[in-house]
């Protein structure tokens, strides 16, 4: 373990724990060991400050303020933007949407791009192990248009199987969905090549990087993607702030998904017109302190040395699987060549809400169920997984100390 800890140069994951209030605390008496990432990360301080300052100093509604708090918010929640183009290297503010999320920014493009293009006998294939979110979008835009919703297979390993992949991709698909890491199995997917194969099939793309963006640096252009999607919470910013990453071309083209305030330029009874990208898709008042918020923790993650980060992360990765190969009993779900977040897992004979609860009185905090991912779970033939998740401020003693807790939770239940 020492030598593993030893190996990530520039990459203190203990120290970085200070930074974050919520696990300074305890949990039923035991220090809080947090492994529940995929599904939420904690805040580090300057996040919440910078959320904290918003409301105590610059609390206004942006755009057309003619006052200076109105100016400081306007000039913040763009800034804000600016720093997620930089992010994820977008080619113009314009191809940068504010949404609530993951979820919203895929509803957004099933809506409005999907529906618009879709007729009857067309397909958007989505994988296999893709959470609800990146499947139900998809297959009410479909619904409504008479097209199809076509699974592309997935192994047992859990793999995307890409020759099947190339075979389903005709004339008769429009667009592909795929996630760039799946929060049930933490398989990262090979999605600039899923891409190039598709744009030469002439249908475009989404990637979902919910589980993505936290892990590894998103480059856009060069995954040459036509939307990506992801959330703040995933990264260390709060909940119900998000982005969708869209093709200035595509986005041009596609008609509003919601009608209100600030999407428009006139309105009148006789018709109305929609105001210029990105303004066009953010109809109401948005949410201008969680913009603000998810701005501090793009600076947080890229003050990191985020080559060191990923490669920590691998490493407790493969330290969980190297535990998990001495653990009597246990079996992994999902085991891809390439994997990222996401530890899944069985107890022979143990409902996995049972490892949780019993983990949980020892402070250590899981996910368990479908995690939302019902077809794969479905495919395997389980009920769902027990899910331990990383994120940077994670340690190798706490890996420790989920095996530790999963062979007393043993001695219960067995």
């Amino acid at each position: 373990m020492s030598a593993a800890a030893a190996s990530i140069k520039g990459f203190d994951a203990s120290a970085l724990r200070s930074d974050f209030p919520a696990l300074q605390q305890e949990v039923n008496g035991q220090p809080l060991i947090y492994l529940d990432n995929a599904a939420t990360t904690q805040k580090p301080q300057s996040v919440i400050d910078a959320l904290s300052h918003y409301y105590s100093h610059d609390n206004s509604n942006v755009h057309r303020g003619a006052h200076t708090l109105s100016d400081r918010a306007t000039l913040a929640f763009e800034d804000a933007r600016k720093k997620v183009l930089q992010f994820i290297n977008a080619s113009s503010a314009k191809e940068v949407l504010w949404t609530r999320g993951t979820t919203e920014s895929i509803n957004l493009v099933a809506s409005s791009y999907a529906r618009s293009v879709l007729k009857k006998g067309d397909r958007v294939l989505v994988s296999a192990m893709e959470h609800h979110s990146n499947i139900v979008p998809w297959q009410l835009a479909a619904q409504a248009c008479g097209a199809e919703v076509v699974p592309i297979p997935v192994s047992e390993n859990g793999e995307l199987e890409l020759e099947a992949y190339k075979v389903l991709l005709d004339e008769r698909v429009k667009l592909v969905a795929v996630g760039h890491v799946s929060n049930a199995l933490g398989t990262v997917n090979p999605v600039k090549e899923i891409t190039e194969l598709a744009h030469k099939a002439g249908a475009k793309v989404l990637i979902d990087g919910a589980q993505g963006v936290p892990h590894f640096d998103v480059d856009v252009q060069a995954l040459g993607c036509d939307f990506y999607a992801f959330s703040g919470h995933k990264m260390y910013a709060p909940t119900g702030i998000g982005v969708l990453y869209g093709k200035e071309s595509l986005l041009e083209q596609m008609p509003p998904y919601h009608g209100g305030g600030e999407m428009i330029k006139t309105v009148s009874f006789e018709g109305t017109t929609f105001n210029e990208l990105p303004f066009k898709f953010e109809a109401g008042t948005p949410n201008i302190g969680g913009a603000v918020a998810l701005a501090a923790a793009v600076d947080y993650l890229q003050a990191l040395d985020r080559t060191a980060l990923a490669a920590h992360e691998a490493a407790l990765m493969q330290y969980a699987h190297d535990k998990a190969g001495q653990f009597d009993g246990l079996k992994r779900i999902g085991c891809a060549k390439t994997i990222a977040g996401a530890f899944s897992f069985l107890l022979e004979g143990v409902h996995p809400a049972d490892v949780g609860m019993l983990l949980d009185q020892q402070g250590i905090a899981v996910r368990t169920g479908d995690h939302c991912a019902q077809p794969i779970m479905k495919q395997f033939g389980i009920p769902g997984t027990v899910r331990a998740s990383f994120a940077l401020y994670n340690t190798f003693e706490d890996i420790d100390a989920l095996f530790a807790g999963l062979a007393k939770a043993k001695t219960f239940l067995l």
